[in-house]
């Protein structure tokens, strides 16, 4: 079923052909044409449960990077969003916290199908799903859980999970924890198992089992082999980049890529600055932060830093951020011009770790992920409303539909066909 676009992106698109030279245009129209019957899928969208309530929730046009107005303008099909959890202590009291804290997510994303926006989208739990709800004009949910953290120590809870609607789980995330060494260990020379944990391993043939796809985003390279060698179904990792192109800890490196090429998974390439493009985005950053800075002393108002502004207390975030608003709007033109100095990191950026994966591993194991509301965003995909772009930059660089095709959802579904189909043959035995 093709997508229905909303005007906002309609006229977007025609103010776009009217700036563009004839040759241009042809491949702005190509664009549209491939965007309209390609199935885009964007494997990590952080949530906050505030933001899914009676009051203010995704049918709205929150001030998120996702809802489904933005979907609806961009043309975004298919948004997983995610269970996440941060890793605390290892303990009965931190596992308790954790699993409250994950189910809250669970419950505000049924919430959202059921309650509020039955009519506009529903939940997948298979690609099956996915088709039945396109045929019905609906957009798409689905669940990926970003820390095995609050399993706590009960594998009971991977099956609980799996009916939950959780279709992806990653076994940690920043710090190590009772499954799995952290990519964290990197920056501290640190590890807790040298890889996975023998639970790990249990939770990995828990989640082979039932047919959750395992993630490998946030592992240690260590935990990362380990995992690929132990599950007997192909893996994703669900936001990582080209270590390669952007050297953090977070991104794979050549002989991980191959790992996955291997093993039959697939490295879901993330907008993410930092990880995208670490040197240039260090520098537009700095030079944001100049110029927040001397904003905010001419306005008489306190610039914080990022670690200064967790440290406040809900009321006083409250506050910070209303003088937030006025100093954004006073910095505005200046931070144009700096763009124009010291571009941010964008869409062509994030474009060249789908090449580098392509080119290194082969088309059939690179898809794409935004981190929407949890980090990501770069220049030209600030958010759901602007998906377009990535599909316009990919048709620049000569990509076809079918290639464009596997990119945006059709690699990412055939690994969860898979696992699912290991699943099916697991429980027969």
């Amino acid at each position: 079923m093709k997508k229905v676009f909303s005007l906002c992106f309609a006229l977007l698109l025609f103010n776009c052909q009217e700036k563009t030279t004839p040759t241009n245009t042809q491949l702005l129209q190509k664009a549209q044409r491939i965007h309209l019957k390609s199935l885009t899928l964007d494997t990590h969208d952080d949530i906050n449960v505030a933001n899914f309530t009676e009051q203010l929730n995704y049918t709205m046009d929150t001030d998120t990077q996702v809802n489904i107005p933005k979907m609806e303008a961009g043309g975004m099909d298919v948004a997983w969003f995610i269970v996440y959890t941060g890793q605390g202590e290892l303990s009965a009291e931190g596992y308790k916290k954790a699993a409250d804290n994950a189910q809250s997510k669970f419950d505000a994303i049924h919430r959202l199908v059921n309650v509020y926006a039955p009519d506009k989208i529903g939940l997948a739990k298979s690609s099956a799903d996915i088709d039945t709800l396109r045929m019905m004009g609906k957009k798409v949910a689905m669940i990926g859980v970003e820390n095995a953290y609050p399993l706590g120590e009960n594998l009971n809870e991977v099956k609980r999970y799996f009916d939950l609607g959780a279709r992806y789980m990653s076994l940690a995330h920043n710090g190590h924890n009772q499954f799995s060494d952290s990519n964290t260990g990197e920056f501290d020379n640190t590890t807790m198992h040298n890889g996975i944990s023998e639970l790990g391993r249990k939770v990995i043939d828990s989640m082979n089992y039932y047919g959750i796809m395992v993630d490998i985003s946030h592992p240690s390279k260590e935990s990362i082999r380990q995992t690929i060698a132990h599950s007997k179904a192909p893996v994703i990792a669900s936001h990582s980049g080209a270590r390669a192109l952007s050297d953090h800890p977070r991104n794979l490196d050549d002989e991980q890529l191959e790992w996955v090429k291997e093993n039959g998974g697939v490295v879901q390439a993330v907008a993410l600055a930092l990880f995208v493009n670490k040197e240039k985005h260090q520098n537009y950053q700095a030079g944001v932060d100049s110029v927040y800075r001397s904003t905010a002393a001419k306005l008489g108002i306190d610039y914080l830093s990022r670690r200064e502004r967790n440290q406040l207390s809900e009321q006083e975030r409250v506050v910070y951020e209303e003088e937030c608003k006025s100093l954004e709007t006073a910095a505005a033109q200046t931070l144009e011009q700096l763009k124009a100095k010291t571009p941010p990191v964008n869409v062509a950026d994030f474009v060249d770790h789908i090449d580098y994966i392509k080119n290194k591993i082969g088309i059939d194991h690179v898809g794409i992920s935004s981190d929407f509301d949890g980090g990501g965003g770069i220049e030209g995909w600030q958010d759901a409303s602007e998906t377009f772009n990535v599909t316009l930059e990919l048709v620049k660089r000569g990509y076809t539909e079918e290639e464009i095709g596997k990119i945006w959802s059709g690699n990412l579904l055939r690994v969860l066909d898979q696992v699912e189909a290991v699943a099916a043959s697991l429980q027969k035995e």
